[in-house]
């Protein structure tokens, strides 16, 4: 998949008479370094959240200055994946010996005749769990039941 960009992908849609309407979007694909690595129907912990310090000022009991404090991202947890490759599973392999590399990626969010709709871009991410399917003898694909992925920042370029 090439990389998609917000302009010209919208802009393609238009042409072809596609909605731009999330809410039918039921895909996600993940995208790690410019490669899709795969598919999946749930995805949690988009989520910022930024402390909030009180100080109170000095001698006046009845009022406090509110600062903000540390920034915080959630982690990323993807459900339900389909993948025909294995660098999902390379990558947190690689974890788990103790070599981490922290990655860049996107999560599209596909709208129902498979055209992003929505993404967000994480940055110096690596995977922190992962979790097996249930094993299907008719199916030659390999399921991701969960992959959860702790990163350092999420950028939304679309700006909404």
């Amino acid at each position: 998949m090439p990389v998609i960009g917000g302009g010209a992908a919208k802009a393609a849609a238009g042409q072809l008479g596609l909605r731009d309407d999330p809410y039918f979007g039921f895909n996600f694909l993940i995208e790690i370094q410019g490669l899709v690595a795969g598919g999946f129907t749930e995805v949690s912990g988009l989520e910022i959240k930024t402390d909030v310090e009180t100080r109170r000022e000095g001698g006046l009991n009845n009022y406090e200055h509110k600062l903000p404090g540390q920034t915080t991202f959630g982690d990323l947890v993807l459900r339900g994946g389909v993948t025909d490759l294995d660098l999902l599973w390379g990558w947190y392999q690689d974890v788990v010996a103790g070599k981490v590399t922290r990655r860049n990626g996107t999560i599209y969010l596909m709208n129902r005749a498979g055209v992003p709709t929505r993404w967000w871009n994480f940055v110096r991410a690596y995977p922190i769990a992962w979790t097996g399917p249930e094993l299907n003898a008719g199916t030659n694909q390999v399921a991701v039941q969960a992959l959860t992925l702790a990163h350092e920042g999420l950028v939304n370029p679309r700006g909404f």
